[in-house]
């Protein structure tokens, strides 16, 4: 009888540790995580990204988290403000624009929630957020730009197409190649943008509106390769030849799998590329 009573009390002790070791796992925290983002329809890249996000911060995970996805500046910061109030653990941000943001930064530093910035970083003083895991735009722009002045033939004559004024990405990859216009390298004939959705559809205006108006030009340096994609259709209905054999040298950002298939195939020259796979290394 010994014996069974002292079996019973080991399978008892087992039972107990096990029921809660179960339960503690069972009602362990989640972090609670707030993304704001741009909206996945402003590109390959940024639909990537988004997805990206979604998949490594899941419950699945060990993660609450929400995303709120918006090209507006202003609905990012009151998003923002938002999740500092729900009283998340992390902040993550990737800003439309890189300025005007120290009031939400500096409420979230109060509230004790850690911000992390990826994609693009935000103009502050960078104690400010925790950590930044940011594509270096500026770098990105110094490749196009030397790509052009070693490859255009001269006179380069440009159209610039820029993405979102005022964003980190526009303001990196613009300011190269307008350092080189002020150099006297090479000539800006015609400067749009494709709006704040980096917009296709707008970047074919901007390539119209220039062959309307009898501008010479022989490389378009598009910021994203959607803006890349609009541009070449105006130059198509225009019957104005590009790519590697053609008079006109395309540029685009990015490297969406149908920009590596158009410069394989020639008619595109050249793309720089930008990961939008972020998420594994900020959950790191």
């Amino acid at each position: 009888m010994k014996r069974l009573t002292r079996v019973g009390l080991l399978m008892l002790a087992v039972a107990f540790v096990l029921s809660t070791a179960c339960g503690f796992a069972a009602s362990k925290k989640l972090i609670k995580v707030g993304i704001v983002n741009l909206p996945p329809e402003e590109s390959g890249y940024r639909q990537a990204n988004v997805e990206d996000m979604n998949r490594v911060f899941s419950r699945e995970n060990g993660y609450d988290a929400k995303q709120t996805n918006t090209a507006d500046v202003n609905e990012q910061m009151a998003a923002a403000m938002g999740y500092i109030r729900d009283g998340v653990d992390y902040l993550l941000i990737s800003a439309a624009h890189a300025s005007g943001w120290d009031d939400v930064l500096l409420a979230a530093k109060r509230a004790g929630v850690k911000v992390i910035l990826f994609d693009r970083l935000i103009d502050t003083d960078p104690s400010n957020y925790e950590a930044a895991l940011v594509s270096d735009m500026h770098y990105e722009g110094k490749l196009a730009t030397d790509w052009v002045l070693k490859n255009v033939p001269k006179p380069i004559n440009l159209i610039l197409i820029r993405g979102q004024l005022g964003s980190a990405a526009e303001i990196g990859r613009s300011a190269p190649v307008l350092q080189a216009a002020k150099e006297g390298k090479l000539n800006i004939v015609a400067d749009g943008t494709g709006g704040d959705t980096w917009s296709l559809e707008e970047a074919r205006k901007v390539v119209e509106a220039a062959i309307a108006a009898g501008k010479d030009f022989n490389v378009i340096y598009a910021q994203n390769d959607g803006m890349a994609q609009g541009a070449v259709q105006a130059l198509e209905a225009a019957g104005i030849s590009h790519g590697k054999k053609g008079k006109v040298k395309i540029i685009g950002f990015d490297f969406n799998r149908f920009a590596l298939r158009n410069v394989q195939a020639g008619y595109w020259d050249a793309d720089v590329q930008c990961n939008p796979r972020q998420a594994g290394q900020i959950d790191q």
